[in-house]
């Protein structure tokens, strides 16, 4: 202990963090040591006068706290004993000499050591008061010590004995169990008056807690000495009705279930948990609550597909076949299945595969869930995970639990009947967690070919094989799925359906559905060629066919109307007959967008239903040099914004445009439907031509469309998600896209008619971009800050719909 300069109560001390334990004055207190920095604190104090500072920690959670973790106020106490237990242990014996408050602690490692002032006790000199409060604490005390009867009688004899307030409060808080804040707030009183007063809150809250507790157990007493008696008249009415020969025998019932666990030949570990659970049951009276879980367990378990299995069909054309009655399109699926069925057919022992179906809603991705079992002769089972937040509902519940029940994977399996049968998972990315648990990591095991031989349920208690099952997931947006559980699965992304697809989906499949559905057939109604045309482009715009659908569901009713009531007997649906049914147009051929605008660029956007055109709009006005963004912009698109007018203020002279504008012009940069959140990276290059063409008063081609984020030198980085933007722009009618020189490849898997239809400008800088989107501008001159040639940096963060990185919201640039 050695004393400050300018303060004789201030020490510099070893500082000891204690975890849910609060010393007092005056006070002995036993405890164990393990932690390394607590230990080194004892050694110090042992090295020099043995003194010590004990403080409570507020969290008991935390191995390791930090000065900002511990209370301000403890007590400087006297190393009594020490001694070394086993694993490198120490138990110590101290004495709590007074109280006392670190100020400051002067280093942490390797232990704490702090500057540490004394805080004696305030004066309390009115003796009657202080009489009365130990008379009103003694008495709660007392009341206190008979509802637990676990104080000895040394500590009630010293309570009894006691005159000093400040003692007594703290003798009295360091005998009792109070929450660690409780006593905190006693130690931290230094006026022995307002201590006992606390002190006596304290104890009749305990007294009242205590007075509870033992109606509770004089109750649960009661009722324990019931049940023995209820039990007692049951035996004796088995006897009886066993002596009468009435009711079922559970004898025999047990004996029923251990032939049929026999006749099933499982494994030793299945085969004797089931035995002796049908031993149980032998063993326990008829009707007794006990007995019916272990009925309905062991019904469930028998239940299970055990040594079932359906024979595989490996036959690829027939296979093929029937993906192609069943569903158009999808060839990147349907040449994955036909692939697992060749490796199946070469090795017989591959174990089950996990395919993710990725892509917007309405692409088909639960619906070939079904026509993939029929191929592969697989029965055939639907998970749906969407709002799933409880584990249980994977792993299932304990089968002590009222209400317990295996979980969905066991329970589909069950379903299904098979234990090589296809299980679709349904809805991935839409999984939850809560405080009940978190049911994707449950999945990681059922999606893992290496550990999912032996899953366990926590209801059925033992391994059941699912390596033979053949796991399909599907989900709409991959960046909402868990990396760990992504890792697991492979991914089969689906684009948006072209107007030619969406026509032979509707022609082929979704008419001959809707007209057997709605009582019709082909000739009592039947749709032109330009009536479904016309539903295709004036009354949807999806990535998939469902709105499609809904409206031919739409067209079926009216005719079925007209036709129920005698007013036709059939009816030939035209183009015009169409328009008339579904009333006006919701979206036009002719998009006003088309139109050369200065300050107006067509973006193209990413959304988790497929692509979308995005126009940036660009205003300047007279002003101060004020940047406002709108829109409900996301903080990445706001960033190219400014990177924007930074490239333009660096190159002002190459652009032609006013070099003081950033000082004398207010720019507003809005992107249309403001409700909608909006971001992402692969906005930049719309947003700068959007500014050059408002800066220079020059138009932007309106039948352009382009998708790119730049850097600050011009440069033009790589996007992802092009597929579903290139669809976007054939939609709405752009004869030209620009697009990162670096996306070249990525046209591999666009549609043939979108390139067909659509000019497609790789773009390498920004200087590319302008010249092919401006209208009539003077020439652009090459830029001093031109990159030069080489890979692209490691700033690039491609916004795929299946990358890993990426932002996620309802609309992203």
């Amino acid at each position: 202990m050695r004393a400050t300069q300018n303060d004789e109560l201030l020490f510099q001390l070893p500082m000891l963090a204690l975890r849910g334990l609060v010393l007092f004055p005056d006070m002995m207190l036993h405890f164990d040591v393990g932690r390394k920095k607590s230990i080194e604190a004892l050694n110090a104090a042992m090295a020099d006068e043995q003194k010590i500072f004990l403080v409570s920690q507020q969290d008991i959670r935390v191995d390791d706290p930090s000065e900002n973790q511990l209370y301000k106020v403890g007590v400087v106490a006297k190393i009594r004993q020490i001694l070394r237990m086993p694993n490198d242990n120490v138990r110590v014996l101290v004495e709590g000499l007074f109280r006392a408050r670190w100020d400051r602690v002067v280093r942490d490692r390797p232990f704490f050591l702090a500057d540490v002032e004394e805080l004696p006790d305030r004066r309390a000199q009115d003796e009657v008061y202080a009489s009365a409060l130990i008379a009103e604490v003694q008495d709660a005390f007392d009341v206190y010590a008979n509802l637990t009867n676990k104080l000895p009688p040394d500590v009630i004899m010293n309570v009894i004995a006691a005159q000093d307030p400040g003692y007594t409060a703290d003798f009295i808080a360091s005998n009792i169990m109070l929450r660690l804040e409780d006593k905190q707030s006693i130690l931290e009183e230094r006026h022995p008056f307002k201590r006992l007063e606390k002190l006596i809150v304290l104890l009749r809250r305990e007294n009242e807690v205590l007075g509870v507790e033992r109606q509770i157990h004089e109750k649960v007493h009661e009722q324990i000495d019931k049940n023995q008696r209820e039990y007692y008249l049951r035996e004796q009415l088995r006897a009886i009705s066993s002596e009468l020969s009435e009711g079922e025998n559970p004898q025999e019932e047990a004996e029923q279930y251990k032939e049929k666990i026999k006749a099933l030949h499982l494994n030793d570990e299945v085969a004797d948990k089931l035995l002796k659970e049908a031993d149980r049951l032998y063993k326990m009276p008829f009707g007794s609550h006990e007995a019916t879980v272990v009925r309905t367990y062991l019904d469930t378990c028998l239940e299970l597909p055990w040594n079932k299995a359906t024979k595989e069909n490996f036959d690829l054309d027939a296979a093929r076949k029937v993906l192609d009655r069943d569903h158009y399109g999808l060839e990147k699926v349907k040449e994955r299945i036909l692939e697992l069925l060749a490796v199946r057919k070469l090795t017989q022992g591959v174990g089950g595969q996990i395919l993710c179906l990725v892509g917007p809603p309405g692409v088909g991705k639960t619906s070939i869930a079904r026509s993939i079992a029929k191929a592969t002769g697989r029965k055939y089972a639907r998970v749906s995970l969407g709002g799933v937040r409880d584990e249980s509902d994977i792993r299932g519940h304990r089968k002590t639990y009222i209400g317990a029940m295996p979980g969905r994977i066991i329970d589909a399996v069950r379903q299904a009947g098979s234990s090589n049968a296809m299980i679709l998972l349904d809805e991935v990315d839409k999984l939850g967690s809560d405080y009940r648990g978190d049911p994707t990591s449950a999945l990681l095991e059922v999606l893992d070919g290496e550990q999912n031989y032996a899953f366990r349920d926590h209801y059925i208690e033992v391994p059941f094989d699912l390596s033979n099952v053949l796991f399909l997931t599907t989900a709409n947006d991959a960046q909402a799925i868990p990396a760990p559980l992504y890792d697991r699965m492979e991914v089969i992304p689906l684009g948006s359906y072209t107007h030619e697809e969406k026509f032979a989906i509707a022609k082929k499949y979704l008419i001959p559905k809707q007209l057997k559905k709605h009582g019709l057939n082909s000739r009592l109604c039947r749709m032109q060629d330009a009536a479904i045309h016309l539903m295709i482009d004036g009354y949807t715009r999806e990535a998939g066919v469902r709105t499609l659908e809904r409206t031919i569901a739409s067209i079926c009713r009216k005719c079925a109307k007209r036709i129920a009531s005698g007013e036709v007997k059939s009816v030939s649906v035209t183009k015009a007959a169409a328009a008339e049914l579904l009333g006006p147009q919701k979206f036009k051929t002719e998009d006003v967008r088309h139109k050369d605008e200065v300050g107006v660029v067509n973006g193209l956007a990413w959304t988790s239903v497929g692509g979308e055109t995005m126009p940036v709009e660009v205003a300047v006005l007279d002003g101060s040099g004020r940047l406002e963004l709108t829109g409900s912009l996301g903080d990445v698109m706001k960033e190219s914004a400014r990177a924007a007018v930074s490239y333009i203020r660096a190159h002002w002279s190459e652009l032609q445009v006013d070099h003081e504008f950033y000082k004398n012009k207010d720019i507003h940069i809005h992107v249309p439907e403001g409700a909608i959140p909006k971001d992402g990276p692969s906005a930049g290059i719309t947003i700068a031509t959007a500014l050059v063409s408002a800066l220079t008063d020059t138009p932007v081609k309106g039948d352009l469309a382009m998708t790119g984020e730049i850097t600050l030198r011009g440069r033009v980085l790589p996007i992802g998600g092009l597929k579903e933007k290139t669809m976007a722009a054939f939609t709405h009618g752009m004869k030209t896209v620009i697009i990162p020189a670096e996306n070249e490849p990525d046209l591999e898997e666009v549609s043939e008619q979108v390139k067909s239809a659509i000019r497609f400008i790789p773009a390498e800088t920004l200087d590319t971009v302008l010249k092919n989107a401006l209208i009539s501008r003077p020439a652009i001159h090459p830029t001093k800050s031109k990159p030069a040639d080489g890979p692209a940096t490691a700033e690039v963060i491609p916004d795929l719909p299946h990358s890993r990185a990426g932002l996620v919201t309802e609309r992203g640039m």
